[in-house]
């Protein structure tokens, strides 16, 4: 069967910096999904819309193509209202473990497709598996029947979901074409749209440890992200939230379970807390419930409950003990002063390298491995004083991790100007 376009005509097209129309983008998506196009001819068209990047029409049609190549869930059969979030990735970011359950207590659905950890980011099914009994491959039907049931399931997005974002992924992960504004955008919101929620909240990071470490590319991003979610009548809403320092006091898969079911028993850190709170707070009124005063459902033990429903139902025991490092080493003060300086991407990849993390997607992970953190910006510390707890089954892996972590810590003689705050804008 002869092909309706000539690839090599769309990437002429593209790297002189033409537009491309609805038709060539939904074939040259379809022919590469279906093998019809070359992985060199997918990667010198990644490179042309990296270099000459895209309008919003043709990011709308790249969208759709990837949302067209496979799969959409439907959940209208279940009779309640369903609602989503999506952070794009950070260092101790657990958000989405208490906020599921948080917003299912209302009588939400909260359907998570999430995905693994990858390089020094962490992944919500990594941390999940912690748990013991813990199944994330939960079939469409059985999703269908907990969701009915408890409100919240977790679980990993089905190989059907826009299998061409999965195809050109890998290829921009070898390419260099991963840092493009057009290309994260279609990528996050063709699997998000395709995931079928009513409404869906992004949690966009910003910093060191994140993967936009300018506020004004991170906001470019949110605009087009909330932009694509509003065409495609998913409505959606994004905040822009601070990734120069890790987020709670824990990184690494079981400890941040730990802090996961401290803060829906109403005693996590601060931070954790506020952001759930406040993205509680936006995927509820996306949903029709307003003023829900969701600093209290953490304290009245409500999400707990859902949250211990959700474990069961997906074959974890919420009760059980969660596996705890052999090894541990602690990281002291140098001297007295003000902790100014804790690093994101020091501490991600100081946890990464203590097992906590992967390199290659088939890479096992260490469940206990990770970091403790006892000190946080703004604390007076005294030299000695314990800064981390360093968490490894393997105890070479140390040293590697410390030649990461100690140059991202920074004690002064005065304290910082400024107070750190986790939400630095909203994007409606």
């Amino acid at each position: 069967m002869a092909e309706k376009f000539d690839v090599v005509d769309i990437i002429r097209t593209k790297r002189d910096g033409g537009e491309l129309s609805p038709e060539e983008i939904a074939w040259v998506v379809d022919a590469y999904t279906r093998g019809a196009i070359g992985d060199e001819q997918m990667a010198a068209l990644n490179m042309s819309i990296f270099i000459r990047g895209m309008n919003r029409r043709e990011i709308v049609d790249w969208t759709r193509a990837m949302i067209d190549s496979g799969d959409t869930m439907d959940f209208s059969a279940l009779g309640k209202v369903t609602t989503d979030k999506h952070s794009t990735g950070g260092v101790g970011d657990k958000l989405s473990l208490p906020l599921g359950p948080l917003v299912a207590s209302y009588g939400v659905a909260v359907p998570m497709l999430s995905g693994r950890g990858l390089g020094h980011t962490g992944g919500t099914l990594d941390k999940l598996e912690a748990i013991p009994g813990f199944n994330v491959d939960v079939p469409n039907d059985r999703m269908m029947d907990i969701l009915k049931d408890v409100g919240v399931v977790i679980a990993a997005a089905g190989a059907g979901l826009a299998p061409a974002d999965k195809k050109i992924y890998a290829l921009r992960d070898i390419t260099s074409t991963v840092d493009c504004v057009p290309l994260i955008a279609s990528s996050i919101m063709s699997k998000k749209i395709a995931a079928g929620a009513d409404s869906l909240v992004l949690d966009v990071k910003v910093g060191s440890g994140a993967f936009m470490k300018d506020v004004d590319a991170a906001r470019e991003l949110a605009r087009t992200m909330v932009d694509l979610g509003n065409d495609a009548g998913v409505r959606t809403c994004a905040l822009l939230t601070d990734m120069s320092t890790p987020l709670g006091r824990t990184i690494g898969n079981s400890l941040e379970i730990r802090e996961t079911v401290d803060v829906l028993s109403g005693n996590g850190p601060a931070d954790v807390v506020e952001l759930t709170c406040e993205l509680a707070r936006k995927m509820l009124e996306m949903s029709g419930i307003h003023d829900a005063d969701v600093e209290e459902r953490l304290k009245d033990g409500r999400a707990l409950d859902v949250w211990k429903r959700m474990v069961r139902a997906q074959g974890g025991d919420p009760d059980a003990p969660l596996p705890v490092a052999p090894h541990t080493h602690e990281v002291v003060a140098e001297r007295d002063g003000y902790l100014t300086k804790l690093d994101a991407l020091a501490l991600g990849v100081g946890s990464w390298r203590l097992g906590a993390g992967r390199a290659r997607k088939e890479d096992p992970v260490q469940l206990t491995a990770g970091i403790e953190i006892h000190a946080g910006i703004g604390e007076k510390v005294t030299r000695g004083q314990k800064l981390l707890t360093l968490h490894t089954e393997t105890p070479e892996k140390f040293e590697r991790a410390l030649e990461s972590i100690n140059p991202g810590i920074e004690i002064s003689d005065a304290a910082p100007t400024t107070e750190h705050k986790p939400i630095l804008d909203r994007i409606d």
